[in-house]
Order: structure tokens, then C-alpha cells, then sequence
């Protein structure tokens, strides 16, 4: 196991295109560290600089004690899983688990030892010697993943492995995933677009946008405390509400002239953005804001209404037993619950 440093490190293609822009920060060692974003961010071209797939514009880029940037993959003691499982189909479970372990070098009789006890820990016992075509999707994944363990890395490196599953099962694969790198202490990077995966499973998570780090935290303070109207509105189902305000005379009010309350103004005036995620109100007739309804979405627990305040989107977020109804109702805030960023940039204030 090890730690990993990433100094400084950039990605530049030879088109001139910036892909990672100067970044910067460290996986603990045993950490299970979650980098996501939308589609092009930077995030998967991230994790391959890390594997050695791709080369290192700039920076330093170190696993535990060593700087790795012009070392080759197969020598950085890393394994990673990808999301197309990648594995040999004329091969049996046993054989694609130890393959790598045979190009190593590795006896026959240890590589059986850690085959099974791989196949016991990921319930496969009983497939291996069945080939790929012949197993689910999630066996297949669980196939490559215990190819992984077998390796005994130092880092495992995860590019969106769930994202083939169906719902159902990707939710009980984001478990066993979790519980088995707990069980094994191994330092690992998680990619994925799924905002819930990430907040699910990660000690702490790395959100990403356009080739740059918009926050480093971990899922409470991601959640709680988001540094960007990005980060708000991407992590959080549904998103936070993001409103158009003003600032001033130790105030905060929306376009449409509502006050609002329990805003920290802190001295701030002028234009910003006032973020309330849809569970911090509740409905009341005696509310602060005027809400008008538009469409209530049953979600089973849940009941998410869409509408408008102050003629801006909104969404709230009721328990199922609540009543709920198209029409005009108040909200009221919750205390503490009110963020405000810069209008312009975005950022935190």
C-alpha cells in the first residue's frame, strides 16, 4: 500500500488543448478517494496519468516514496479496473484472474492459492471455470476485480466499473466494492459521473470541471459546504436551488423582491446567488417565501415539488405523507441552510 502526490501535475496534448490544468493534492495511504464530474472533465485523463497510460505534461506525479511520471505501468505496482471488465473471453475465471500474475512469473500452485482465496472473497468459487460469456454482468465485474486483488497493488485504480450495470445491481456492487476495499486497506481512485456513488462511497471526493478541481472534501463538507455554484447544483439529488439575488442594508433579497431569511450576509452587497438545497424548507402557511407549484413528482418515500419562487425555478423536497398539491403555498427556511455565492465567478462567499 502507498500514498499518492500529485504536484503541480498537467495535461497538455499536442494540439494545444489543456485537458488537466494544474492540480494538486494526496491520497492517504488506505484512503478511497472518489474523483467525479461531467462527461469531459478531466476526470478519467486524470486517473490515466496515474496508471501510466498517459504521459505528464508537467508536474510530479509520486506513489509512496517514488516519483513514477517516466515509469512504466507494469512497474508501478498499481492494478486497475476498467468499465468493460477487459477481460480474455476464450479464458476461464480462474485463468483471466491469474493471468497476471502468471506473466509475472508467478508459480502454479501460487497462483491457485491466491486465485481462490480472490474467488472466495467475491463469491466466484463456483465460476472458475466458466468463462466470461457465461456470467453476468456484476460476476464479470467481480472477475475483474479479483484479477485485481490477486496482484496485491499498491493503488487500485477504478474507470467507472458499475456504469454497464443495471440499477439494482450497481447499487449492491457499490457496497461490496466499498466493503472489500475496506476489508483490504488498499489506497484507491474511484472514477465516476454518478454524484451518488461518490457520495456513498468515498472518504473523501474530488469534484471536477473542464480540467479543473472545484472542491477537495469529504462528503459531508462537499455537500454541506459546496465551494462553487457547480458543486452545489452538481452534487445533491435533486440539485440545490440556485436564485438570482441582491445583497445590501445587511439584507438579502431575490429579483423578485422576497426577503431572505437567515441569509449570512456578512457584509456583503450587491449581486450574488442564493443556493437552498430542496429538503432545507418546509412548507408552511405561515412561510417566509411564496411558492407557486407547478408539477408534484411522486418518488415513492419522497414527493418533489417544481415550481417557482419569486419567478425563478425552485424544487422542494416533502416526505410522502405531506400534502402536497398544485397551487400557491408558503415555504418556510431552515435555519442555517442558506448559501451564498459570488454572481459572477460563482465562488463560495
Amino acid at each position: 500500500m502507498a500514498n499518492v502526490t500529485l504536484q503541480d501535475v498537467r495535461k497538455v496534448y499536442p494540439n494545444g488543448f489543456e485537458a488537466i490544468y494544474p492540480c494538486s493534492f494526496e491520497v492517504p495511504d488506505g484512503e478511497f478517494v472518489v474523483l467525479v464530474g461531467p462527461s469531459g472533465c478531466g476526470k478519467s485523463t486524470l486517473l490515466r496519468m496515474v496508471a501510466g497510460l498517459e504521459p505528464i505534461t508537467e508536474g510530479d506525479l509520486s506513489i509512496g516514496a517514488r516519483i513514477v511520471n517516466d515509469v512504466d505501468p507494469a512497474d508501478r505496482n498499481i492494478a486497475m479496473v476498467f468499465q468493460n471488465y477487459a477481460l480474455y473471453p476464450h479464458m476461464t475465471v480462474a485463468k483471466n484472474m491469474g493471468y497476471g500474475l502468471k506473466n509475472r512469473g508467478t508459480s502454479k500452485a501460487e497462483i491457485d492459492k491466491k486465485v481462490r482465496a480472490a474467488a472466495e472473497m467475491l463469491n466466484l468459487s463456483d465460476y472458475l471455470d466458466r468463462r466470461p460469456s457465461q456470467l453476468s454482468g456484476g460476476q464479470r465485474q467481480r472477475v475483474a476485480m479479483g484479477r485485481a486483488i490477486v496482484r496485491e497493488p499498491d493503488l487500485f485504480l477504478f474507470d467507472e466499473p458499475l456504469s454497464n450495470l443495471d440499477a439494482k445491481l450497481r447499487n449492491q456492487m457499490r457496497i461490496e466494492v466499498r466493503a472489500l476495499q475496506r476489508r483490504l486497506g488498499v489506497t484507491s481512485m474511484y472514477v465516476t459521473h454518478d454524484q451518488v456513488e461518490a457520495m456513498t462511497m468515498a472518504d473523501r471526493i474530488i469534484v471536477m470541471n473542464a480540467g479543473r478541481i472545484e472542491q477537495i472534501g469529504t462528503p459531508g463538507e462537499i455537500y454541506g459546504r459546496p465551494a462553487s455554484t457547480f458543486v452545489a447544483s452538481f452534487m445533491g439529488a435533486p440539485p440545490m436551488n440556485l436564485l438570482n439575488g441582491m445583497a445590501g442594508d445587511g439584507a438579502v433579497r431575490l429579483d423578485g423582491g422576497e426577503q431572505v431569511p437567515h441569509a449570512p450576509v456578512n457584509g456583503h452587497a450587491g449581486a450574488l446567488m442564493v443556493g437552498i438545497r430542496p429538503e432545507d424548507v418546509l412548507l408552511s402557511e405561515a412561510g417566509d417565501l411564496a411558492f407557486n407549484v407547478h408539477i408534484v413528482e411522486e418518488l415513492g418515500a419522497l414527493r418533489l415539488l417544481h415550481g417557482e419562487v419569486g419567478g425563478q425555478a425552485f424544487s422542494v423536497s416533502v416526505a410522502k405523507d405531506q400534502n402536497a398539491q398544485v397551487g400557491q403555498t408558503r415555504l418556510s427556511v431552515k435555519p442555517s441552510s442558506v448559501h451564498l455565492f459570488d454572481a459572477a465567478e460563482g465562488r463560495r462567499l
